[in-house]
């Protein structure tokens, strides 16, 4: 399992996630366009889930083509079998919770699997930030994403951002990936105000739902990366 975003050997820097991607040629795009991480979403309500069958698939061709990058097994209020099952089909490096796990299901989690815990938040006002912090203890990231809407059907990956400045200058405990609405052309100005760790993004770079655009990829990749060695400066 890798420690950190980008290989045991590699430098620090900011990390670029591009998440639910469910072909080979999206996962290709995303490894030459120079991700840290991938995503594979395992909630079938999503356009972008995959199979057991199809993400052992992804994860190994992932690992082929670059042996740093890590996999992110994305997950909503999952059961042990089906946690346990997705752990024998990829062995994940994180294992990303985006359901209403509370923090004592974070800690569960964590200390029952060979994959770090990043536990996703919904933010929308100043009591969303004092939950994050709830989870600095029994998790190793956050992903800060965009509070979704009472009646919608994904926890996320509905292309909303919400307010950064709601966020801008304050500190959770651990480390946090931003997401929610990131886009090529708004990434650097939401990393400016921010100060992630890293990013992240899906409906940013498809061109419907589920679909992702290579050159979107590319793009994304891109400017995120040169936002966030500008922001580490």
């Amino acid at each position: 399992m890798s420690t950190d975003f980008s290989g045991p050997d590699a430098p620090p820097r900011g990390v670029v996630k591009i998440c639910g991607l469910s072909t080979a040629e999206s996962v290709e795009a995303a490894i030459d366009a120079g991700a840290d991480m991938i995503g594979l979403v395992f909630f079938a309500k999503s356009p972008r889930h995959v199979t057991y069958h199809q993400a052992a698939e992804l994860a190994a061709l992932a690992r082929r083509l670059s042996p740093s990058v890590a996999i992110a097994a994305l997950t909503v209020d999952a059961s042990d079998t089906e946690l346990a099952t997705i752990a024998r089909s990829i062995a994940p490096d994180w294992l990303q919770l985006h359901g209403s796990e509370t923090p004592a299901r974070a800690a569960l989690v964590r200390g029952q699997y060979d994959a770090l815990v990043m536990k996703a938040i919904g933010i929308g006002d100043a009591a969303d930030i004092e939950e994050a912090r709830r989870y600095r203890v029994v998790a190793d990231r956050l992903l800060l994403d965009a509070r979704p809407a009472a009646d919608a059907v994904l926890p996320g990956g509905n292309g909303v951002a919400f307010d950064h400045r709601l966020i801008a200058g304050q500190r959770f405990g651990l480390p946090f990936l931003l997401s929610g609405g990131l886009t090529p052309e708004n990434v650097a100005a939401a990393v400016a105000l921010t100060r992630p760790l890293g990013v992240d993004v899906s409906s940013g770079v498809e061109t419907s739902p589920g679909v992702k655009d290579i050159g979107r990829i590319h793009a994304f990749v891109s400017a995120a990366r040169e936002a966030l060695d500008m922001a580490g400066q």
